[in-house]
């Protein structure tokens, strides 16, 4: 369950989700606006903390946990990509990729780098800032990020908003390629037909629950 509260207002954002996901599973969260899958999303990846019940991720309660615990998570073993890109602007790509693996404890030199960019078709690009990339670009860096810190967990969301359906196919095909590289267990929440049909699992989210 997740109540958000603003001043005498309650919105009721979660209203009781059970959800388990297998190791290795891809899955997909379905839903119209508002269902609350982006919430589910932050909850999972400890950005955010449950009003009541648990979540647990790799054997970590993360509504319990502190924050450094949550931190630390949140750079071992999930990795996330959201409609934006988190990439830092004023750093190249092969710095941010050498970045993330930092956080995730995972020091990896530039040639490392540029060779997980060059995995994702960014290769020639390892000296661009990211700044001035593209809303592809930013997406296929991130998950140039994802397959050099390797978690076992990723979350998307809505990782084709902003894309064009032939730049979103390339940016799908990538992390079904990160995913058979990796192991990891994929967790996707979008409105697009088109990235649920990827997944080997798909759940609808409607007005907070679990409608299938």
């Amino acid at each position: 369950i997740r109540i958000y509260r603003e001043a005498d207002v309650e919105t009721v954002a979660l209203r009781g989700v059970d959800l388990e996901v297998a190791p290795g599973d891809y899955v997909a969260l379905i839903g119209r606006s508002g269902s609350g899958k982006s919430t589910l999303i932050g909850l999972i990846a400890g950005a955010d903390r449950p009003s009541a019940g648990r979540v647990v991720v790799a054997g970590v309660d993360l509504g319990a946990a502190d924050e450094p615990t949550r931190t630390r998570l949140r750079g071992t073993t999930i990795g996330i990509v959201f409609q934006s890109a988190n990439l830092v602007d004023f750093l190249d790509l092969a710095e941010n990729v050498q970045l993330t693996c930092a956080l995730a404890g995972i020091e990896i030199d530039r040639a490392t780098a540029v060779a997980a960019l060059a995995a994702v078709g960014l290769g020639a690009a390892a000296r661009r800032r990211a700044a001035r990339l593209s809303g592809g670009e930013q997406q296929r860096a991130a998950l140039a990020m994802i397959l050099a810190s390797r978690p076992s967990l990723i979350l998307a969301d809505e990782i084709t908003g902003e894309l064009d359906s032939a730049t979103a196919a390339v940016v799908l095909d990538l992390l079904d390629e990160v995913r058979r590289k990796t192991g990891a267990t994929v967790i996707v929440a979008t409105h697009d037909p088109a990235v649920a049909a990827r997944a080997n699992r798909v759940v609808e989210l409607r007005d907070g629950k679990v409608a299938s």
